[in-house]
């Protein structure tokens, strides 16, 4: 059966990403691909020159962005997950050719492990699985309460002031 979701992870992100996998599929029966992110930057680079040849050569066949032709066929919304701020994943967003959420650590905070800072920024499985979950009821695949019974399960205050501004 073919994934319902893609989630995207960058470096030590990664992990946190294959953890939320797991619980989407054992907790809410959601199937997901991971994909391990190398540089979101050669991702950009990619996109911006498939632009500009498909520009510079109007009556050749198109290029396709790297990006775009390997989510081309995969289902679902696309989650990326990275230790950088938000715009870091989210230069790809014009060749990603589904509905594309992206977490980062916009902000500012200080905590005593990686895992108290992953979970202060928001980047941690918990949210990613929520970041998911609220893709998914976007595009009408799953019911709110769904994605509430996930805020509540995992301790996620509804009122927490975002990271951007703590």
């Amino acid at each position: 059966e073919k994934s319902q979701v893609q989630l995207l992870g960058s470096g030590t992100i990664l992990r946190e990403v294959e953890a939320a996998a797991v619980i989407l599929l054992e907790q809410f029966s959601i199937a997901a691909n991971v994909w391990s992110v190398t540089s979101f930057n050669e991702l950009c680079r990619d996109g911006f020159e498939t632009e500009r040849w498909n520009r510079l050569n109007p009556t050749a066949t198109p290029r396709v962005a790297y990006v775009e032709s390997q989510l081309a066929n995969e289902q679902g919304p696309v989650v990326a997950a990275t230790d950088y701020m938000k715009l870091y994943a989210g230069q790809i967003h014009a060749w990603v050719p589904h509905r594309y959420e992206v977490l980062g650590t916009d902000g500012f905070g200080l905590s005593d492990t990686r895992a108290s800072l992953r979970q202060h920024f928001e980047v941690d499985r918990s949210y990613i699985v929520l970041a998911t979950l609220h893709a998914l009821q976007k595009e009408g695949k799953v019911k709110a309460d769904v994605v509430e019974k996930a805020r509540v399960q995992f301790s996620i205050a509804a009122d927490k002031k975002p990271p951007l501004y703590s």
